[in-house]
């Protein structure tokens, strides 16, 4: 549905997006992952028209965006971090302003809006201004006008930046019901989300593609180490420094609550430290109260990959 072919952004000598590839297929959610300033929000723009690129090709539906950005961006609905929302509107004057932009026929308007409004949980505040909408309720508004048209492909960038766990929460089970009958790309930084929602990622790092996989892939990718976290009591320092010199020991997280220290560590997946760390642990008068083995997280696949590995602090 989506080709993204030798993509490339300069502004004056600095390389933006530098060069990269890949593709999302018909009715999939791909998760884009970056740091700031990686090039994620420089691809999306692109890939919806708002920005040309130096040199490559975006595709959508077989439909070059430089020869045929009509084409494109009549399959294409775009939330951007910032919203472009007009609070002195109704939600419905708004709607019907962007329906009359994207050109949908007249007598279909009334019945989309509709449609979207109860799709997106604004049916009951259609006659409100928008400007005295919460934060939730606005990114809803967002939402509903990157909808206006029945775009095939949505185009998220940080969709639930700034709201509420609650609000999350609802932007999540909105974004889920969507994807069942459209190809979706999300930005987010928001690691837990992208993991629960998405079923493909994509990292970008420095302006090129660092990992590119399902989530569970790309955690056994990195399965060369392993998290085991330990709740030990006594000297910080200490219990630190005496980790560190235990051979397949990465990398150590401590912190501290109420005199019992929580520590999390990565370690070579081939050793098994926790004989060693008991051992060691008892010869220095520092009982490990807890211990459990930990699965490698999004996060910790987003940190492994942008840091390019780990090392003990």
């Amino acid at each position: 549905m989506i080709e993204i072919i030798n993509l490339t952004k300069k502004y004056g000598q600095v390389v933006a997006v530098n060069n990269i590839s890949f593709s999302v297929q018909k009715g999939e959610i791909l998760g884009f992952l970056g740091p700031n300033g990686a090039g994620k929000s420089t691809t999306m723009n692109i890939i919806t028209g708002y920005l040309p690129s130096t040199a490559g090709t975006v595709k959508v539906d077989g439909f070059d965006i430089l020869t045929h950005p009509e084409e494109v961006k009549k399959r294409i609905g775009f939330l951007p971090e910032a919203p472009p929302l007009y609070r002195d509107m109704t939600v419905t004057e708004y709607l019907s302003f962007v329906s009359s932009l994207k050109k949908v026929p007249k007598n279909k308007q009334k019945g989309q809006m509709a449609d979207i409004m109860e799709l997106v949980g604004l049916t009951d505040h259609r006659r409100r201004l928008i400007d005295n909408l919460s934060k939730g309720y606005r990114q809803r508004v967002g939402l509903a006008q990157a909808l206006v048209g029945n775009p095939e492909v949505l185009i998220l960038d940080e969709p639930t930046v700034g709201l509420d766990p609650k609000q999350i929460i609802e932007i999540r089970r909105v974004i889920k019901a969507l994807a069942q009958e459209r190809t979706i790309i999300l930005s987010s930084h928001i690691l837990p989300e992208v993991s629960a929602i998405c079923e493909r990622v994509v990292i970008i790092n420095k302006g090129v593609i660092a990992a590119e996989d399902t989530p569970q892939r790309l955690s056994s990718d990195i399965n060369q180490f392993l998290k085991l976290t330990m709740i030990i009591k006594g000297d910080q320092n200490l219990i630190v420094n005496t980790a560190k010199s235990i051979d397949g020991v990465k990398y150590i997280e401590a912190s501290a609550k109420a005199g019992e220290n929580t520590y999390k560590y990565v370690m070579d997946a081939d050793k098994d430290v926790r004989d060693e760390m008991f051992f060691k642990m008892a010869g220095i008068n520092c009982p490990i109260l807890e211990s459990k083995p930990s699965t490698m997280t999004l996060e910790d696949i987003f940190i492994n990959v942008v840091t390019k590995g780990t090392e003990v602090n």
